[in-house]
């Protein structure tokens, strides 16, 4: 059973070193965090499992890694510096200031707040009696557009030098670089260009822990087609399908907490003539998990050669007379929603006899660590054969491996279920012929993580046995 209060995810992620406050010991800085160790583990492989699944596995496919900073021009072309705006309302008694849009969200539902206008916003809260949040008074002044974009100085002497921006988004990256990628890659369309990176937006109201926060991770992908070859209506449904098999089949997210969301003509992005979500439904609603495919039509290419004068038109192969300008459809994954749902979907609380263990099912693959070795006691003979043992499985397989001496086996046991490892390997008496009633000489006991069963295995087998799917 997935985890109901999301409390109960973020206290596990603080105790067992999945995701810490940053800026902690003065006090924290509202909703950054920080990826522990675990953390840092599982967010790696949501996002090494992203680029093969999408960029490695792929033929008509190749990566990118693109600039944070950019030209600030670029933002004025893709529409950012004059449309990329939150609805900004301010409560007059309490002076706090908070999105219109999202307190109507959360009372009204997503479909229907999304197609609100924004001369529309205070209207709503008041007719709906929303109270302040802070001060639980319903008085709004009226909706303002509050820009997204985090902006910066380049140069050496303080106020003097330019004013550019920190990236919103990935996207641009990839447009710019559009010319670049067909003349060095001989790429035929369709074909698409993925990247994982930082964007920054300066949300008003960002909360509910990782997922809407100011400094997040994208992992997207614009992929590029010529509309007369291939209609967009049939690339659309590819990309949902396969966005939705990498959530469901490859991150094991379970289908009964997640629902695909098309939006509405009113919600529409200003480039965009479709746009589906997939949601995940998360303890305080259904949310945003990913764009599964956002049609985008030739808008941004377009865009980019009016504002540079370059031009960004791809010339058929085949048919050197005939230039396009390519459509294009972008399936957009946040990988800190995308690990967070992860979080959520594995955490599970079940009955063991008279106990209640808390236990992190991740899909294999998954795991912050995929072994962990625990010697039955801190003896010195023990723990060298343990560590010898260690040593060897780090070096005959990729695997990554835990060593855990601290407290009791039963303890150790919950600490790993916790955290989430498939297999723990025991290192017993029996293992150094010290007590036969432990088990033979030269192996070891395989726990495994969702069963409980335990296997005795020799150690000349124990890597065989562990690569076993």
């Amino acid at each position: 059973m997935p985890a109901s209060s999301l409390d109960a995810v973020v206290s596990l992620c603080k105790r067992r070193g999945f995701v810490f406050p940053g800026s902690e010991i003065y006090g924290g800085l509202a909703n950054t965090w920080d990826y522990g160790p675990l953390g840092v583990e599982l967010k790696n492989r949501v996002k090494k499992q992203w680029w093969k699944t999408f960029i490695r596995d792929r033929s008509d496919m190749v990566g990118l890694d693109a600039s944070i900073l950019m030209n600030p021009k670029v933002w004025e072309a893709s529409g950012h510096v004059s449309s990329f705006a939150d609805p900004l309302v301010e409560c007059k008694n309490c002076h706090d200031r908070t999105r219109g849009d999202k307190l109507l969200e959360a009372k009204l539902g997503v479909e229907a707040a999304a197609v609100l206008k924004i001369d529309q916003i205070q209207k709503m809260l008041i007719a709906e009696k929303i109270p302040c949040p802070k001060c639980g008074k319903v008085q709004w002044t009226e909706a303002k557009k509050f820009n997204l974009m985090f902006k910066t100085q380049q140069g050496v002497i303080e106020g003097e030098g330019a004013t550019i921006y920190l990236r919103p988004e990935t996207a641009q990256g990839i447009f710019v670089n559009f010319k670049n990628i067909v003349d060095t890659m001989r790429m035929r369309l369709p074909f698409g260009v993925g990247q994982i990176g930082k964007a920054f937006r300066n949300e008003i109201t960002p909360g509910n822990f990782t997922f809407r926060t100011r400094e997040f991770e994208q992992m997207e992908i614009e992929y590029f087609f010529d509309p007369e070859a291939n209609p967009w209506e049939k690339i659309f449904e590819e990309w949902k399908k396969a966005s939705w098999a990498f959530v469901v089949d490859t991150l094991g997210i379970s289908k009964e907490n997640l629902r695909f969301r098309d939006h509405e003509k009113d919600e529409l992005s200003h480039y965009s003539k479709g746009t589906t979500d997939i949601e995940y439904k998360f303890p305080f609603g259904w949310g945003e998990l990913c764009a599964a495919a956002a049609y985008r039509t030739d808008y941004d290419l377009k865009q980019h050669e009016t504002f540079s004068g370059q031009e960004l038109k791809y010339t058929d192969p085949d048919n050197p007379q005939r230039k396009i300008t390519p459509h294009v459809m972008e399936p957009s994954f946040g990988s800190d929603r995308i690990t967070l749902a992860v979080l959520l979907d594995a955490y599970t609380e079940e009955k063991v006899g008279d106990d209640t263990r808390t236990v992190m099912k991740f899909k294999n693959g998954l795991s912050p660590f995929d072994v962990t070795i625990l010697p039955l006691s801190k003896k010195e003979h023990l723990i060298a054969k343990a560590e010898e043992l260690y040593k060897r499985i780090i070096q005959e397989t990729e695997f990554t491996v835990d060593f855990d001496i601290t407290g009791s086996i039963g303890k150790r046991y919950r600490r790993q279920d916790e955290i989430g490892t498939p297999k723990c390997i025991t290192v017993d008496f029996g293992t150094i012929g010290e007590d036969a009633a432990q088990g033979e000489k030269d192996t070891v006991t395989i726990r495994d993580r969702d069963t409980l069963k335990q296997e005795r295995v020799t150690i000349d087998e124990l890597v065989q046995t562990l690569k076993k799917p």
